[in-house]
C-alpha cells in the first residue's frame, strides 16, 4: 500500500505546487472530511480496510442474566466526529483518534495487551484495524483533488 502512497504523492504533488496556500488550506479539509466519512463507514460496517469482518467478541460468561445488556456494534462511538477527528494544516490532512481514546484504538488496531479496568486483568485484544486506506480511498482522494481543480 505504500507504493500507492508514493504514487498518489507524484501524481498530486506537482498539482498542488500550483496552488495557493489558502486553496491547499481548503482541499486539505476536504480530503480529510472525505477520508473521515469513509473511515466511518468502515468501522460502522464493522470491517477491516480489506473487507473482512472483524474478529468476533469474546463470549460474556460472568454475566448472570443473559440479555439484561444489549449488545451493540464494537466502536459505535468511536466513529462519531466527537472521537474520530478529521484535520487540516496547509498541504496536510490527517484523520485519526486523538487523547485518551487513541490508546484504546491503537489497542485494537494493532491487537495489543490492555488492562479492562484500572486494576483489572490484563487481556490481549484480536486484531481489529479501525482506520487503513483503501483503494477506494485513493480514488477518493483523486476525485476530491480534480473536483477542486475543476472549481478552481
Amino acid at each position: 500500500m505504500a507504493d500507492n502512497l508514493d504514487a498518489l504523492e507524484d501524481w498530486v504533488g506537482p498539482l498542488l505546487a500550483q496552488l495557493d496556500v489558502k486553496q491547499r488550506r481548503v482541499l486539505a479539509q476536504r480530503v480529510a472530511r472525505d477520508l473521515r466519512r469513509s473511515q466511518r463507514d468502515h468501522i460502522r460496517a464493522q470491517t477491516n480496510p480489506d473487507g473482512t469482518p472483524y474478529a468476533p467478541r469474546k463470549p460474556q460468561t460472568w454475566r448472570a442474566k443473559q440479555g439484561h445488556i444489549r449488545r451493540r456494534a464494537m466502536f459505535s462511538k468511536l466513529s462519531t466526529a466527537r472521537w474520530l477527528k478529521a484535520t487540516a494544516r496547509n498541504d496536510t490532512a490527517m484523520v485519526g483518534f486523538f487523547g485518551n481514546i487513541a490508546r484504546i484504538a491503537r489497542t485494537h488496531q494493532y491487537g495489543l495487551r490492555d488492562r479492562v479496568s484500572r486494576n483489572g486483568p490484563r487481556v490481549e485484544y484480536a486484531q481489529r484495524e479501525l482506520l487503513g486506506f483503501t483503494h477506494q480511498d485513493h480514488e477518493l482522494i483523486m476525485d476530491s483533488v480534480l473536483t477542486h481543480l475543476d472549481s478552481v
